[in-house]
């Protein structure tokens, strides 16, 4: 069994938040790769397009952006806050610089980001939140390479926003002029366009205080349903390994 949650035991903080002593990992879609379902991920090669003039597959020209390194929080909707993770990779605005512009160039107003990850998950921000020094393309937390369960091989971290917007799994990134056609994952009411924690975006309507504990009671259901997934994806993996050809889909 997978095990890797942690517990909100620590103080409360501004915002209604509870500071965890790990990271309870939660998620909407399932760990087992929809789109390239058996290999696990070790270097990142992508998809970057939309509303631009050559879509091209990014790999190796993103190791070769200058590393960084943060400490950043990490505040999950349901009201939970990891403090100072150490986290490592590439600045977005680094590879929107020297990659999207001069390779993808996107269309005039193409501001609208969507980031897909290889499990289904989609989620998207606008260009001018991501292009902050403190978002990253991570594939390190704590001085080790992220584990599939925390996003392998490459993951979005953006700490002023609540941690559905930091994609896991990054496989497709698209620049769009509009958000026409666009269909957030998950249920539509909590898909804040922008979800920042100062301001407490924990949905669309209402007001955030009071998201707190509509969302709080999801914790423990949403890791277990995680958990579960990891377990199907271990369970696909090592029959992948062993060559049984009864490893199936779900």
């Amino acid at each position: 069994m997978f095990h890797e949650t942690g517990h909100c035991v620590g103080a409360l903080l501004r915002g209604g938040a509870i500071e965890s002593v790990g990271i309870p990992l939660l998620g909407f879609s399932q760990t087992h790769y929809r789109e390239n379902p058996h290999p696990l991920f070790t270097v990142w090669a992508g998809p970057v397009g939309g509303d631009v003039e050559q879509a091209i597959t990014v790999s190796d020209a993103l190791y070769q952006l200058p590393r960084v390194e943060q400490v950043s929080d990490f505040h999950c909707v349901t009201t939970w806050t990891r403090r100072a993770l150490v986290w490592s990779g590439f600045r977005f605005a680094d590879f929107y610089e020297h990659i999207v512009k001069p390779e993808v160039r996107p269309e005039e107003g193409a501001e609208f980001v969507v980031l897909k990850g290889q499990d289904g998950y989609r989620s998207s921000l606008p260009l001018s939140d991501l292009l902050r020094e403190n978002v990253l393309l991570a594939d390190t937390l704590d001085g080790r390479p992220l584990s599939v369960a925390h996003g392998a091989p490459l993951r979005l971290v953006a700490p002023a926003h609540y941690a559905y917007k930091s994609v896991k799994h990054v496989h497709r990134i698209a620049f769009r002029v509009d958000v026409e056609g666009y269909n957030p994952a998950g249920l539509s009411f909590m898909a804040h366009p922008r979800a920042r924690v100062a301001l407490e975006e924990r949905a669309t309507f209402g007001p955030g205080w009071l998201f707190r504990y509509l969302y709080r009671p999801l914790v423990g259901f949403t890791a277990a349903r995680f958990c579960r997934a990891m377990d199907e994806f271990e369970r696909r993996r090592k029959s992948d390994e062993s060559g049984d050809p009864g490893s199936g889909s779900v």
